[in-house]
């Protein structure tokens, strides 16, 4: 817990509930246990989506998933697949999915400000049917993860509003920001290589990994 930097810190429900009031009526009831049709509709046309685990450690973690609108499979109201596409192998949401098993999903869909949030339990799997649905440019994934739907909701606008999120005259640039290339080699430090070589691999990693 970080509270050595803090000297007031809620440390209850109660103490919470007294700053922040209690939510209303219609926002209690909108939250669901199953996906309906808002939701399936939702979910076909999102290409991007966070998914949010926790470790063995108690640590949260929270990674991103995109492709093509539609990516995700709808088996039935309860039960929806992600494709596991090649990534750095970490498997940082896989492993905390075995130890755990809790996922929190947010769904987007690019120029929406509303986003849908789905929370459940989560498992691997390799059924080669399912998994032959799944396929995108001519590749299938070696693994998904399928989740049992037990929460859905629709998220306000506000966060988007506030950051202007979808509005690109409001976009900080990428000015003053270093490239992934020149972050890895100052935080890692490889020998023998150099930040042109290592722009290099990531680029054709970009160009012939994506599946």
């Amino acid at each position: 817990m970080p509270d050595a930097h803090f000297s007031d810190i809620i440390t209850s429900v109660d103490a919470l509930r007294q700053v922040m009031g209690m939510p209303s009526e219609l926002v209690v009831r909108k939250q669901l246990d199953r996906l309906d049709t808002h939701a399936r509709r939702f979910i076909a046309l999102s290409p991007f989506l966070m998914v949010g685990t926790s470790g063995p450690d108690q640590a949260g973690d929270v990674s991103p998933r995109g492709d093509a609108p539609g990516f995700v499979l709808v088996l039935d109201d309860n039960t929806l697949l992600i494709p596991e596409r090649p990534g750095n192998r970490r498997t940082d949401t896989l492993v905390n999915i075995l130890h755990a098993g809790g996922v929190g999903l947010i769904f987007l869909i690019p120029g929406v400000e509303e986003t849908l949030r789905v929370n459940g339990r989560a498992c691997i799997v390799r059924d080669h049917a399912l998994l032959a649905r799944l396929q995108a440019q001519g590749k299938q994934p070696l693994l998904a993860i399928a989740v049992e739907v037990r929460e859905c909701f629709f998220h306000c606008a506000k966060a988007f509003k506030r950051s202007g999120l979808w509005k690109p005259d409001s976009w900080p640039g990428s000015t003053g920001l270093a490239s992934l290339a020149q972050i890895m080699m100052d935080q890692v430090k490889p020998t023998n290589t150099t930040v042109q070589e290592l722009e290099d691999q990531i680029a054709e990693s970009y160009a012939k990994r994506l599946y």
